[in-house]
């Protein structure tokens, strides 16, 4: 066999590398901003969803996030521990888990509002292809979510 039957067991040739390298730098790069916060990216993310819709259910939560109970329920307790927000049974389903946002929670949003404009210019893209990018990332997403 000649060389180029394992051109596609080449690092450079692989789309998931690329994927995952820029996923870890781009979270690294936000840990100073979080640090100011006392927050975790992942902690992060889940205020993001309760900012915007101020309680829901712990599977929502995870469908949103793409993050299994496992993940969700230590994650949870620490912000719930913090003040940010609080777990408490559905009343039309014990099962269910909702989480809520609190007044604390709230105050957090104000003190976090310039961490998607430091992060954008630290990423150096032009807002088309910030757009583009977004748009291709989903499209994998959801391609995978399906599969």
């Amino acid at each position: 066999m000649d060389d180029s039957t394992y051109d596609n067991l080449k690092l450079e040739n692989q789309l998931c590398f690329p994927l995952y390298a820029c996923a870890k730098e781009l979270i690294r790069a936000y840990k100073p901003h979080l640090d100011k916060l006392d927050l975790t990216y992942t902690q992060y993310i889940a205020m993001m969803v309760l900012w915007e819709k101020k309680s829901c259910n712990v599977k929502t939560l995870g469908s949103l996030l793409f993050l299994d109970s496992g993940t969700l329920t230590p994650l949870l307790k620490k912000l719930e521990a913090k003040g940010y927000v609080e777990r408490k049974r559905s009343k039309e389903d014990e099962r269910a888990l909702i989480v809520t946002i609190t007044d604390e929670g709230e105050r957090l949003k104000e003190r976090s509002v310039d961490v998607p404009k430091e992060m954008g210019q630290c990423v150096g893209l032009q807002a088309d292809e910030a757009i583009q990018l977004y748009g291709l990332l989903y499209k994998v997403l959801k391609n995978l979510s399906y599969s």
